[in-house]
């Protein structure tokens, strides 16, 4: 694809034709292992996606904070997840009841400090979110043990919410190899959780896993919904992994080449875009390549990243871009990369098509 002239570097551009294509894809897949889908947009932040994703059959959409539940409820979206153990203070208790009231919400829990704070900062209005206990399945970040996730339903019920099953990330799913070993331990640690609750008494209906790498190794013998962000758009971490091909980059970065090194003998060349770390993100797994990856140049790499520079090293056949030449950026990370822009370039054929504002960008509260 080239860049539409139009288009003015660095900016974000989204292959519109691409990007539907995908969600598609996942959406078919999902529905093929009777699974349910719920895409989390904190990977696109964007409406018109979420309408696309909605279109093909998600059942609602999972966000990380209450600022995002906000925008999409605005966008007319009505059933929300908020996947992220709240810890509500009186402001955050108020602006969920608001949601509660005209949506259907449910929200993430680790803790009986943190389901019974939740119950009381939402009062009689508890009865109106639900909650699902977060499992810890291999990444060792939030979540408890799936063995004590009974404990964690216990005090939400006590403080009058409603126990609606538990989820789980299997963020260590982001590393190379280890998505099918990820996928396999977040069905044993979803199993384990729900066998608790319902030996507890509890009717865990909801056993939501599922990030990109996975979502595509879940299988509905434990599982009943999963979650995947990045497919939408895929990067370079997910083509590094394996999870996604060239052809499923949806969105990249234009940028221009600025400068050029002169290179010594037995040196790679080296240039300059004019696309740094203010668009790009500087997320950078210790087992990636670089900080992004030329969609048209797979040889080459990036090396270093300032706010409004990077350096690409040149490995390709040929002679290296030309000064004013223009080149599409993969990014790294493309969470990172969309909160950085207030909004996006759609492109289809070629042409500029739309522009897309990011509105839930920096709702991270």
């Amino acid at each position: 694809m080239t860049i539409p002239p139009v288009i003015d570097t660095p900016d974000i551009l989204v292959d519109l034709d691409i990007l539907d294509r995908n969600i598609a894809r996942m959406a078919e897949t999902v529905r093929a292992k009777g699974l349910t889908l719920r895409p989390n947009a904190k990977t696109h932040k964007i409406p018109e996606i979420a309408d696309r994703q909605l279109a093909a059959g998600a059942a609602g959409l999972t966000v990380a904070t209450i600022g995002e539940a906000e925008v999409f409820a605005a966008a007319g979206v009505t059933d929300l997840f908020i996947a992220y153990p709240l810890w509500v203070s009186p402001g955050k208790a108020e602006r969920l009841r608001r949601l509660a009231d005209t949506v259907t919400v449910a929200v993430g829990v680790d803790s009986a400090e943190g389901a019974a704070m939740l119950g009381a900062g939402l009062g009689p209005a508890a009865r109106n979110v639900s909650v699902l206990v977060e499992i810890d399945s291999g990444h060792h970040r939030s979540g408890v043990r799936p063995q004590t996730a009974a404990d964690v339903a216990k005090a939400a019920s006590d403080a009058g919410l409603k126990v609606a099953g538990v989820f789980t990330f299997p963020g260590h799913s982001y590393a190379p190899g280890m998505p099918v070993e990820a996928a396999a331990q977040e069905q044993e640690a979803l199993r384990q959780a729900s066998d608790a609750l319902a030996a507890a008494g509890h009717n865990a209906t909801v056993r939501s896993g599922g990030s990109t790498p996975t979502a595509l190794l879940t299988e509905s013998s434990v599982a009943t919904e999963v979650r995947p962000g990045v497919y939408v758009f895929g990067d370079a971490q997910q083509l590094e992994l394996g999870r996604c091909g060239v052809e499923d980059i949806a969105l990249t970065v234009a940028a221009t080449v600025v400068s050029r090194h002169a290179s010594t003998p037995g040196t790679p060349e080296r240039f300059i875009i004019d696309a740094g770390s203010k668009i790009l993100g500087s997320d950078r797994p210790a087992w990636a390549t670089g900080y992004g990856r030329l969609i048209d140049h797979p040889e080459a790499r990036i090396t270093a990243l300032s706010e409004h520079h990077a350096t690409v090293e040149w490995h390709g056949p040929g002679n290296r871009p030309a000064l004013g030449d223009r080149l599409r950026v993969i990014p790294n990370h493309v969470c990172l990369a969309i909160n950085l822009v207030d909004d996006v370039a759609v492109t289809s054929g070629g042409q500029l098509v739309h522009r897309w504002t990011v509105a839930a960008r920096g709702r991270n509260a």
